[in-house]
Parts: C-alpha cells; structure tokens; sequence
C-alpha cells in the first residue's frame, strides 16, 4: 500500500517538474525542434499496430565507424536524456484514409488501425504516414515521418521470434559493468555481432519455399531509447528486419513501476502468437536471462504453435544448467530446445529439421570465421555501408 502510495507521488511529482520545466523553457523560447519517431511495427490482414514517441530533437550524430568513445557516450546520453511531448497531436494516413491519435506522458503513441489491407505476393512491408498537428507549445510545420508495419504474406512458413541482447549482439547481461561498456562505449558498426548469426538469419528468412517471406519479430527488454542503435546495427550487420519490440524504463500510467524482463516478453511474444493463429514459430534467445523460462511458458500456452526453440549458451554454469533441464521437460511437449554454443550448431539441426535448406550451412560456416576474424571479408564493414545502406524492400500502400 505505501509502496504505490510512493510511486504515484513519485509520478505526479515528475509531471509537475516536466509541466514547470516546459512552461519555463515556452517562455524564454528555448524550445528544441520537435520530431516524430516511428517504431517498425507489425499487423495483420485487417488490423495494423503503430507505434511511435513525439520528442524534442536531440541530433543524434548517426553512427560512423570512427566514431570515438566520447562521442558514443554523448550520443548515448542524448538518447536517455529525452524531452518527451506529451498530449502531441498526430494524423496518420494509411490507404487514404485518415486517423488520429494522441502521445501519452512519456510522448508514446500507440494505434490500432482497422483497415482492410489487400496483401499480394511479395508484400511484407507497408508505410503509414504521420505529421504532427498539435503540441503543447509551437513548432515548426511540415513535421512528417514514416512507420513501417510488417504483415506476414499468406503464404509464410514460419514465423521467428528472437531476442536480441546476447542472441544477436554482444551485450554481456549477466555481467553489469561489461554490459555498461558494451552499450555506452560503442555504437552500430563497433557494436559486434554473434558469429554467424546473420546468414543464419536469413537462411530462417528464406526457409524452404524459396521466397524468403517468412517474418522476424525481434523482443527484448532494451529501452526505447536503444532503438536507433539497434536498428541500425540490425541494417549494418545484413540481419532481417523485423519489428523491434523494446520496454519502457518509465513510470507506467498508472503509477505503477515498469514490466519486468519476463513479463514484458512473454506478453509481447503472447500478443504475436495471437495476432497470427495459423503460423507456427521458432523462438530464439539465449541463457543469460529468462529466456527458457520465458519460451516454456509460451510452449504451454500455446500448444502444437512452437517448432523449435534454440538458446545460445552464454557460458554460465548456473545458467546453462537451468536451460538444460528446462529443454528435458519441453521433450514431453514434443518441442525440441536447442542449447548451442554456436550458431552453425543451431543451423544444422535446423537443416535437419526441415526448416533452411542444408545448403545455407557452408555460407554460414564461412559467416562465422568472418565475424571471428578467422576469414576475411567484413573488416571494411562500416566504410562500405556508409555508401551502401541495406535495402528493406517497403511497399507504399493506399
């Protein structure tokens, strides 16, 4: 009881400072420019979800190779340090029709569109597009931004669900002070991948049928904060893109403290699983954290729906144990969990299993010593995508 009776204090407190902190800054005109951020985001035949923040701009300096240290972590304290506008108002516009939504205290806005949405071969992806037509205080016109909303096409074979700190990226989540030095220390080209993960990916992606369409969702706890940096690293390092569904670090609405890591995944994960009824899916994660956890719960929940689970063994005893005898109770479910220490390990079983063809696995195994530094081939990696960035092939519809 005193507990909540704290944290709503605490909230209405920190909306007072923000209130006093705007009202001042209006009044000696030292507002920043405003800009919209867009969120990839997922929907369905008849529904799209879209997602976004209204905040003042910060200019965060986009990511270069040489980037030095000092200016990754400026870059990163711009992202925490956000002034967020609340009660902003935006129109979107998607398939010539118009909607309208407000941002919250934290300056998020979340959408449902209803709309029917006629999807052909070839489409995943699709851009509903915003402007900003109300904030609390002046600013500029013509602010404008697209979102862009995956829909699996009919005829995918799977879907795949991934985590992303210690699946796809290095980030050291059990260690607290290598994890710091990996997120503030560095940014989307120094930032380093796990070996082979991105011809794995897309080996997943293409499937069997040939037509690489099946769809990526990547849930993590990172905070929205992140998502800039993990974007473009996702780009940069030629991994699928997929909707990047991240937590917030704020007090919630309600007063209440922020979802926890297992309940923030597992309902996003549920809400995926739900969205699409007649697709089955792979989940991928790591030992590290909860994921084992998090995917035998998911299994339960939703039987018959989850094809295989692979978990990267992050070399924690305690952890790798746990992992282990949670994949033994997931055999009486029929769902094999996978626990590799890499990821050409994960790709065979996945050859085996039907799901990529047997002959990705060379290119993989060739992907992995390159991320190694055992083959050349990606040490150019940040001079030659500043030049050439990684298409995403989005379809404008309406």
């Amino acid at each position: 009881m005193l507990k909540n009776i704290l944290i709503k204090a605490t909230s209405k407190l920190e909306q007072k400072i923000d209130d006093l902190t705007i009202e001042l800054k209006t009044r000696l005109g030292i507002n920043r420019p405003l800009h919209i951020v867009t969120y990839r985001t997922y929907g369905a035949g008849s529904r799209l979800y879209v997602k976004g923040r209204v905040l003042e701009n910060k200019n965060i300096i986009k990511s270069v190779k040489d980037h030095t240290t000092f200016q990754n972590i400026l870059n990163m304290y711009k992202r925490f340090e956000t002034d967020e506008v609340r009660n902003a108002e935006l129109r979107l516009t998607f398939n010539e029709k118009e909607y309208t939504v407000f941002t919250d205290e934290e300056g998020y806005f979340t959408i449902n569109l209803h709309s029917s949405i006629e999807i052909t071969e070839g489409d995943m992806w699709h851009e509903v597009s915003l402007e900003l037509i109300g904030a609390p205080y002046g600013f500029a016109p013509d602010i404008k931004a697209e979102a862009e909303v995956l829909i699996p096409p009919t005829d995918a074979e799977y879907g795949i669900i991934s985590d992303i700190d210690d699946t796809i990226v290095k980030t050291s989540a059990i260690d607290l002070l290598a994890m710091s030095r990996n997120t503030f220390f560095h940014n989307a080209y120094t930032r380093l991948p796990f070996a082979g993960v991105s011809e794995f990916y897309k080996a997943l992606q293409l499937g069997r049928n040939g037509k690489r369409n099946n769809p990526f969702f990547y849930v993590s706890s990172s905070p929205w904060n992140l998502y800039d940096l993990l974007r473009d690293y996702m780009d940069l390092n030629e991994i699928p893109p997929g909707p990047l569904l991240l937590r917030d670090f704020g007090l919630q609405e309600n007063g209440g403290l922020p979802q926890g890591h297992m309940g923030h995944k597992f309902k996003e994960i549920k809400q995926i699983l739900e969205t699409y009824p007649h697709l089955n899916f792979i989940l991928i994660g790591d030992s590290g954290q909860e994921d084992p956890v998090i995917f035998r719960e998911v299994v339960k929940n939703f039987p018959g729906r989850i094809l295989t689970i692979y978990i990267r063994d992050v070399q924690h005893a305690d952890r790798e144990k746990i992992a282990v005898e949670i994949a033994q109770d997931l055999k009486s479910h029929q769902v094999d969990m996978i626990v590799v220490d890499e990821t050409v390990e994960a790709s065979k079983h996945a050859a085996a299993a039907g799901l990529i063809y047997t002959a990705a696995i060379p290119q993989i195994e060739v992907d992995k010593k390159m991320d190694t530094g055992e083959a050349p081939g990606k040490e150019a990696l940040g001079a030659d995508l500043l030049v050439q960035q990684i298409p995403i092939h989005i379809k404008k519809s309406g």
